[in-house]
């Protein structure tokens, strides 16, 4: 059944200019009319073959409860549909464990997977994966990615001109001196059939997780982290992906919340990030950033600037006409899409 999405959605076109860069707001809607889940987090979001999208995001009665599934939703005739529950926590063994943050990425072009995590909590879950061969109406069975592979942990891989697949992900360990978060990368060179770890400056003093690749060429790229040390964190790559420099602070503000990236088809990069440090506020305020060498950032469009409530954990793609697509984290309520084209 479809559900019109007109009393959320807002036509309007917005425009900000910042130097040689301008950020036209084309529409703006919500992924839910009627949530059928009392919270709900983390989205993804894909451009399909046929023109349409689809957004995934977690929901349930709190995050971390066993209630808590991934819903798919389509868009489609300029309006979300009603969403359906496409992965539960359901195991073997009886027991149901929470779901986590799905990421849907196609891997070739007829293959679309939802990566998402199972088990109780970032310390403890793994990494599960379902594949569909047409556009997301039928889906495979569940799977489980290997031992020692989470698949992404928040943000979409990316694939490099060789079909190189690189996937960002990140571990929460509990250690003798409190909680450790490490980043690395899950490369493929068959389409996600086998993996390969490989970890990024694992020695280093701050806490990060959840990075974004932005992709400067075949060799040269960067990854974007959130981090418990007040500020967006980076580390580079100029063998494709293969090792990566020291960990490294950008100057950009990050109070301990996720962050997405995205390399444009021009060369240049978006930033979807919140501009606050820890107590400031923390996730009451997102903004999009844009640079041209991934190094100098400017914020050219302010998404949200609440006094409090929650807008957080972005997902940003660019569809085939070069417009800007990026959903959010609504209060926990629901899932906020604009579209954007930039100039």
């Amino acid at each position: 059944m479809k559900v019109s999405a007109l009393p959320f959605l807002f036509l309007v076109t917005v425009t900000s200019v910042f130097g040689q860069i301008s950020v036209e707001k084309i529409n703006e809607t919500f992924l839910y009319s009627i949530p059928p889940f009392k919270q709900c987090h983390a989205s993804t979001l894909v451009e399909l073959s046929d023109n349409s999208f689809l957004a995934a995001a977690f929901g349930g009665t709190r995050e971390g409860n066993k209630d808590v599934a991934i819903w798919l939703s389509r868009y489609e005739n300029n309006s979300w549909q009603e969403p359906t529950r496409v992965a539960t926590g359901a195991s073997a063994d009886g027991i149901v464990y929470p779901n986590w943050n799905p990421v849907l990425y196609k891997t070739t072009p007829t293959e679309l997977v939802l990566f998402y995590k199972t088990g109780p909590s970032p310390r403890a879950w793994w990494g599960m994966y379902k594949v569909s061969l047409d556009n997301g109406h039928t889906w495979g069975p569940p799977q489980r990615l290997p031992e020692g592979i989470l698949g992404p942990i928040k943000n979409k891989p990316v694939t490099l001109a060789n079909g190189t697949l690189l996937s960002p992900s990140s571990t929460e360990t509990r250690t003798t001196e409190g909680l450790s978060w490490k980043v690395h990368i899950e490369k493929s060179i068959d389409g996600g059939k086998h993996w390969v770890k490989i970890p990024i400056d694992p020695e280093t003093p701050y806490d990060v997780i959840q990075p974004s690749i932005l992709v400067h060429s075949q060799d040269s790229l960067q990854i974007l982290c959130r981090s418990r040390n007040d500020a967006i964190m980076q580390s580079f790559s100029y063998d494709g992906g293969n090792t990566w420099s020291a960990i490294s602070k950008t100057s950009l503000p990050n109070p301990n919340s996720g962050t997405d990236a995205l390399t444009l088809t021009n060369g240049t990069h978006l930033l979807v990030y919140n501009p606050l440090i820890n107590g400031k506020d923390d996730r009451s305020k997102l903004n999009i950033a844009y640079s041209e060498d991934g190094n100098t950032w400017e914020d050219v469009y302010v998404l949200e600037d609440q006094t409090k409530g929650e807008y957080s954990y972005p997902a940003i793609i660019q569809d085939e006409d070069d417009n800007i697509h990026i959903t959010y984290t609504y209060q926990r309520k629901n899932i906020k899409h604009l579209t954007f084209a930039i100039k």
